[in-house]
């Protein structure tokens, strides 16, 4: 009785390990691939819902894409011009990122640029939102009314 209590004790361990394990696995595996913004929005710090402003992406810059990796590989492509068949590369970024599965907190490494820290607040297979996690320093009160507020940036395929 007691080396079945102690196999299900071990077992019952070896999978609540691996559970965790198959949940970021299985976040990463819905990231990967090409994301274009759709939109920022600035959304009211008193209740974190109340959307202040919205800028949709347009022209060649709603060309622009970041690019995930299963290997935790990161790629950001800007592009720029006047929109139509003109828009050029401006710039690519290549660096990591590393992804908690727990507290959805996503920090994008690009060579030789500070960290950016995001929290995902939505991931399906066509859709990621993250919202910008900055220090109160580089917070704004973009309403006015005397609390910062956030920043959510949307993705899609």
């Amino acid at each position: 009785m007691k080396k079945q209590l102690l196999l299900f004790a071990f077992s019952a361990l070896a999978l609540t390990s691996c559970e965790d394990d198959n949940i970021k696995a299985y976040e990463l595996d819905i990231m990967k691939g090409d994301w274009k913004v759709s939109k920022i929005e600035y959304v009211s710090g008193k209740d974190n819902k109340t959307v202040i402003t919205t800028d949709t992406i347009t022209g060649c810059e709603a060309k622009s894409f970041i690019t995930f990796r299963t290997d935790l590989y990161a790629k950001y492509t800007a592009y720029t011009g006047t929109g139509g068949a003109d828009c050029q590369v401006s710039a690519t970024s290549e660096g990591t990122y590393t992804y908690n599965e727990e507290t959805k907190d996503l920090t994008l490494k690009f060579k030789n640029e500070d960290d950016d820290k995001y929290r995902v607040t939505v991931l399906t297979s066509k859709e990621l939102r993250m919202m910008e996690l900055q220090d109160k320093d580089d917070m704004q009160d973009y309403d006015g009314d005397g609390k910062l507020d956030y920043i959510y940036i949307n993705y899609v395929r």
